[in-house]
C-alpha cells in the first residue's frame, strides 16, 4: 500500500503537497483514533485503509478500531440506517437496549484515549458517552443520507450526536440544527489504489474474459453493494427498456458488508430477477465472496455507460470512481451525487426510470457527447475529490478545533 504523501505530487502538484505538509506541522505527534463498524466492505472502510497511512506519514499517531457486534446489534443498526434514510422502521425497546449494551461493552474494551477521536456513522455513536476526562476532540462523521430521516430514529440518535464537538457530513442537504460545529467534508478516492490505477487494454479484457462477459455490444454497469437503496432492480428495468432500442448488456457488480445482515437475501432477489435474461451479469458469481479492486477497476474501464440509480445516497464513491475513469455517468440526483455529477456538464442526473432510460439512450447514440462528459467528469474529480483534498480537510478541521 502507498503510504507517502509525496507520491501524489503528479496528480495535484508540488504546491498542494507543500500546503498539506505545512498544515500538518502544528499537529506533529497528535494522537488520532478512528472507530467504525467494519474493516471491509463499503466506502468508509475503504477510505480509512487509504487515509490513515497518510496521516502517519505526516507525523500523526493514528489508530483504527472496529466495533464488535452481535446479530441483533447489526440488525438494529441496519434498521437505523434504513430509517435514517427515510424508511418507516421504528426501533423496538429490545433493539435500543442491545444497541446501547454492545456500545458499552466495546467502549470498555477499546482504548478511547486520543487527542482526536473520529466516530463513523450511527453504529458506534454512543461511544461519546464514555469519553475520557483527558482533553480531547470528538468528531462524529456521518456518511449516510440524512435528507429525509425517520424522526423517531433520528431523535434517538440525536441524543448522542449532539454531545460531540463536531459533526461532519458529506452534503449540506444532511445538516440539521445540532447545536454544535458542523463541517462539510466530501469523501474521496485514492488515485494510487488498485481500484483507480490505470490498466492496460489486456488487463481489462482479461477480467471480462474471466467472467465470460462477451464484448460484442454496449455494456451498462452499476457497481454498488446489493442494497435496496442502490435500486439494482430499478437498474434492471432501465436495461429492459434500453435494450428495446439499443442492444446491450448489463453488469451489476458489488457485494456486501460485514455489518449488513440483509445483504444475502437481497442479492438472492436480484439474482432471481436477472436470471430471466442471459445478457444480465451479476458479479461476483455465486460461490465467490467478492470482486478484487482490480476487477472492479477493469469492469468500470470496460463499460460504455455507468449508472448509479440510488434512491438515497451519502455520496456514492462508485460515481467518483467512474468519473475518474472518464466514463459517462447517469445517476439519480440524490444525496451527494449532484456534487459530482453536474447535469449536462460532468454527466447526467435523472429522476426516474424513464428519465434514466432516455439519458442512457442519448449517450449510446452520441458517443462524442459521452466522451466529452467523461473528460469533464475526470477533471472535476481531479480538482475536488482526491484523497489529498480529503486529508487537507481533516487537517484544517483538527487545527481549527485545537485553536478554539
Amino acid at each position: 500500500m502507498n503510504t507517502k504523501i509525496d507520491n501524489y505530487t503528479s496528480f495535484v502538484g508540488e504546491e498542494c503537497i507543500a500546503g498539506i505538509r505545512d498544515l500538518a506541522k502544528d499537529l506533529q505527534g497528535t494522537t488520532l483514533l478512528h472507530v467504525n463498524s467494519t474493516s471491509s466492505g463499503g466506502g468508509v472502510a475503504e477510505m480509512l485503509h487509504r487515509l490513515l497511512p497518510l496521516f502517519s506519514d505526516l507525523g500523526l499517531k493514528t489508530r483504527w478500531e472496529v466495533l464488535a457486534g452481535t446479530p441483533l446489534f447489526f440488525q438494529t443498526t441496519k434498521t437505523m440506517h434504513n430509517a435514517l434514510q427515510g424508511r418507516d422502521l421504528p426501533l423496538t425497546a429490545e433493539m435500543k437496549r442491545e444497541y446501547e449494551a454492545v456500545n458499552r461493552r466495546n467502549a470498555e474494551r477499546i482504548d478511547l484515549t486520543a487527542d482526536v477521536v473520529v466516530i463513523h456513522d450511527p453504529q458506534p455513536a454512543p461511544f461519546i458517552s464514555y469519553r475520557s476526562k483527558k482533553e480531547s476532540s470528538w468528531f462524529w462523521r456521518c456518511h449516510i443520507d440524512l435528507s429525509h430521516p425517520n424522526s423517531g430514529v433520528w431523535q434517538f440518535l440525536l441524543e448522542y450526536a449532539k454531545l460531540y464537538d463536531v459533526a461532519i457530513f458529506s452534503s449540506h442537504k444532511f445538516v440539521s440544527d445540532l447545536g454544535l460545529l458542523v463541517a462539510i467534508v466530501a469523501p474521496s478516492i485514492d488515485p494510487l489504489a488498485e481500484k483507480n490505477i490505470d490498466l492496460t487494454h489486456e488487463q481489462i479484457e482479461a477480467v471480462y474474459a474471466r467472467y465470460e462477459i462477451p464484448r460484442d455490444k454496449s455494456i451498462l454497469l452499476q457497481v454498488s453493494r446489493f442494497d435496496i437503496f442502490k435500486d439494482p432492480l430499478g437498474v434492471i428495468e432501465v436495461y429492459n427498456r434500453v435494450k428495446k432500442q439499443c442492444d446491450c448488456r448489463l453488469i451489476l457488480a458489488g457485494g456486501g458488508a460485514a455489518d449488513d445482515p440483509e445483504g444475502e437475501a437481497f442479492i438472492a432477489q436480484v439474482r432471481e430477477q436477472a436470471s430471466l435474461d442471459p445478457q444480465i451479469h451479476i458479479l461476483p458469481p455465486q460461490g465467490q465472496t467478492q470482486l478484487t479492486d482490480v476487477e472492479i477497476n477493469a469492469l468500470q474501464r470496460g463499460a460504455d455507460i455507468i449508472i448509479q440509480k440510488s434512491l438515497r445516497e451519502g455520496f456514492a464513491l462508485t460515481v467518483t470512481e467512474a468519473l475518474w475513469k472518464k466514463k459517462p455517468v447517469v445517476a439519480t440526483a440524490v444525496g451527494g451525487i449532484p456534487r459530482q455529477v453536474i447535469d449536462g456538464k460532468t454527466g447526467f442526473l435523472s429522476d426516474s426510470i424513464t428519465d434514466t432510460t432516455s439519458k442512457v439512450l442519448r449517450l449510446l447514440h452520441d458517443r462524442q457527447l459521452a466522451v466529452a462528459l467523461g473528460m469533464a467528469g475526470y477533471k472535476h474529480v481531479r480538482d475536488n475529490f482526491l484523497i489529498t483534498r480529503h486529508l487537507e480537510d481533516y487537517l484544517r478541521l483538527m487545527t481549527l478545533i485545537a485553536r478554539r
